[in-house]
């Protein structure tokens, strides 16, 4: 099984310059805790991701209201990330190397394809190979 087998495709992104407000709706609204970060939604070109604990660990937390843009909490490169070929194992690797829970799936020029977490593996890996799911 590869990263393309398991990866939410066309996934929900953002840009630096828009506001935490619409990435914190977004998130809600899609029911996940990671927003990639990209150039622009043509080119979709990774630059950076968005946790919700990056929301309030480097934002919130130091006191700065609601407002703010993405940039100013967003994760920059280099990000840990994988093409569509990478094997579950090679995946399952980088996040336990990474200590992430969600991985961003790139094409040879950089472009977001899509995103792996660590439920999918859990979903799509974890009755054949519990081991690696954890």
């Amino acid at each position: 099984m590869l990263a393309r087998d398991l990866m939410t495709t066309n996934p929900a992104t953002v840009t630096p310059s828009d506001t935490l407000q619409h990435a914190a709706a977004l998130m809600r609204l899609r029911g996940v805790g990671m927003l990639p970060v990209v150039t622009d939604q043509a080119s979709r070109r990774l630059v950076g991701v968005l946790t919700d604990r990056d929301l309030v660990v480097r934002h919130l937390a130091r006191a700065n209201g609601p407002t703010g843009h993405v940039a100013d909490c967003m994760t920059h490169l280099p990000l840990a990330t994988v093409g569509p070929e990478a094997s579950v194992e090679a995946l399952a690797d980088l996040m336990v190397r990474h200590q992430v829970r969600r991985v961003p799936v790139v094409d040879t020029h950089g472009a977001l394809v899509g995103v792996v977490a660590q439920a999918d593996l859990a979903i799509h890996v974890g009755r054949g190979d519990a081991r690696l799911v954890e």
